[in-house]
């Protein structure tokens, strides 16, 4: 009913749109890109179009059926506020997120100018974690764009983090997650940057998550800050 995911800040995904298109830094080296083919391969019904976007209404009222609550990240293989995803679409997602109220939907884009653009139209219910993905500090302005909205909590994904952010203000959000690349060719994370981050939620009473330090072989470097592990949620 709800997939299985080995991503430690939410308990399954769940996606009603698949595919997308590389759109900014962050996207370079898209896990969901290089999957993708390789399901449609294995014969994988929502993968028939390869990575192109795809919208799947079949699937939206899969949550309702799974009564254990649970975190569901939304879309890990595309981006719900995709150009190519009708609001009408996204609307029809969000009301089903809705029906199941028992589950938190942590609902992560890039695209956060058309995340503002039509936050008035839709329905925003107390179960909808809103996030946007901040890359570098040329992305810093999609938190502003994320505080315009009225989404219950607000969250940013600092991951894969590509260079300092001193333009973030994390005022007003209610979690900040931060993680390095996975995988071939990921590029570094240092930590005097995560260092800044932490404390600049902590300091802002909010709470901090650090996913991974990343590098081509993730698990070397672990998940620990100065001797610490971070997984705070929010309230």
């Amino acid at each position: 009913m709800i997939g299985a995911t080995k991503i430690d800040w939410t308990d399954g995904t769940w996606n009603p749109v698949t595919g997308c298109t590389k759109f900014s830094a962050g996207c370079d080296h898209c896990y969901a890109a290089k999957m993708a083919p390789r399901l449609r391969g294995m014969g994988h019904w929502k993968y028939r179009n390869g990575f192109e976007v795809t919208c799947h209404p079949e699937v939206l009222m899969k949550p309702y059926s799974d009564k254990k609550p649970k975190k569901i990240f939304v879309n890990s293989m595309s981006d719900l506020f995709h150009d190519e995803v009708s609001e009408d679409f996204i609307w029809q997602t969000f009301e089903a997120m809705g029906a199941a109220s028992w589950h938190k939907f942590q609902v992560l884009t890039k695209r956060a100018d058309r995340l503002a653009a039509i936050a008035p139209k839709l329905p925003w219910h107390q179960n909808i974690w809103m996030g946007v993905t901040i890359e570098n500090d040329n992305a810093a302005y999609r938190a502003e764009l994320l505080r315009q909205t009225p989404a219950a909590v607000k969250f940013v994904s600092l991951e894969p983090l590509l260079s300092p952010l001193p333009s973030l203000d994390v005022v007003g959000l209610d979690w900040v997650i931060v993680g390095g690349e996975t995988g071939p060719g990921a590029r570094p994370m240092l930590e005097p940057w995560v260092r800044d981050l932490r404390d600049c939620a902590v300091g802002a009473g909010v709470p901090f998550f650090f996913k991974q330090w990343g590098g081509p072989n993730n698990k070397t470097r672990g998940k620990l800050v100065q001797g610490r592990r971070w997984t705070q949620f929010p309230a």
